[in-house]
């Protein structure tokens, strides 16, 4: 049961106004359960919300600069692409001025927005870089298990360069604080992936684990955590061995998230901890295939909506030094 609590502030960004973005936020806020749990504040272009008309109880943010631009569902563009950047820069101005704390973004297009903002790869980056802060994690959330990728967005020939020890050992850290300050396990258990086939055979397969991984670990277990491995990934995301993590850290994207998605899909929130204030999101994209046909399942929105509730009720930010 979703406790309510109109002094909880809550930001929803709709993302590309050519996905699913505002259909699936309108569809959310209409569940009565979810759009009386906090007051709420929807930022985009004037066009995506219109949806929103007709909700007297939510507070709408127009952006100025996107009087003049057109979008056709289904179809990113330039001007999909600056609504976004747009609704984004706005959301974090309504943070920095503490008008709303916690921040649920609706999905974009990294192609249309990169047309304005050439460094961008994603919400996870962006928000870094706009808060001044370094150490960042993607946590998914799931029905039955939570995952965190030590490498983001990027191309698979650059990951092992990536995955460097104190790569790993920050996302360890980040994942156990996470677990304790916002889920309020004690004493997380983490499961840690290889890099390559069989956690490297020893160093038959790659000599990833050996250098970098399995040293991060230890440095993880010497001040306290409670980290394990590093495991196969073809067999510890399995349910015999899920029961026993808390959390399982995967190196880089699609190690970690298609098993994850595969697990729990339409119920999947992607939390950032690190931030300085609560950022959730619907663990999918933008769904250009079926945007404007009220197709969009908002399940995902809504447990976005919802834990964004509940964390942001507690009132302390995730992995915040103390």
């Amino acid at each position: 049961m979703l406790k309510s609590s109109r002094d909880v502030k809550i930001g929803i960004s709709l993302g590309d106004p050519c996905g699913i973005g505002p259909e699936i936020t309108a569809k959310a806020l209409a569940d009565p359960a979810i759009g009386s749990a906090a007051s709420f504040t929807v930022i985009g272009a004037s066009k995506s919300l219109q949806a929103f008309s007709s909700s007297s109880h939510i507070r709408l943010i127009k952006i100025p600069e996107t009087q003049s631009l057109t979008f056709q569902p289904g179809r990113w563009s330039r001007d999909s692409g600056r609504a976004a950047l747009s609704s984004l820069n706005a959301s974090v101005e309504l943070l920095k001025f503490r008008e709303i704390s916690a921040l649920v973004t609706a999905p974009v297009s990294k192609e249309a927005v990169h047309l304005h903002e050439s460094s961008f790869r994603g919400h996870t980056e962006f928000l870094a870089e706009a808060f001044g802060v370094k150490d960042v994690g993607m946590m998914f959330v799931g029905e039955i298990l939570k995952a965190i990728i030590v490498t983001r967005h990027m191309a698979l020939k650059d990951v092992s360069r990536a995955v460097t020890r104190e790569n790993v050992s920050s996302t360890i850290r980040l994942a156990d604080r996470a677990l304790k300050d916002l889920f309020g396990i004690k004493t997380p258990v983490i499961g840690v992936c290889g890099l390559n086939p069989h956690a490297g055979e020893n160093g038959l397969m790659g000599r990833e684990e050996i250098e970098t991984i399995i040293p991060a670990i230890e440095q993880a277990c010497s001040s306290g955590i409670d980290a394990h491995g590093p495991f196969p990934a073809d067999t510890i995301f399995s349910k015999d061995i899920d029961r026993k993590c808390d959390v399982i850290v995967a190196m880089y994207h699609d190690q970690g998230l298609i098993p994850i998605k595969t697990l729990s899909l339409k119920r999947l929130v992607n939390l950032t901890i690190g931030l300085p204030f609560i950022r959730t999101s619907p663990a999918h994209g933008t769904a250009f295939d079926i945007a404007g046909k009220n197709l969009a399942d908002p399940t995902s929105m809504k447990e976005a909506i919802k834990l964004a509730v509940q964390l942001a009720g507690r009132g302390r930010p995730p992995c915040l030094p103390s």
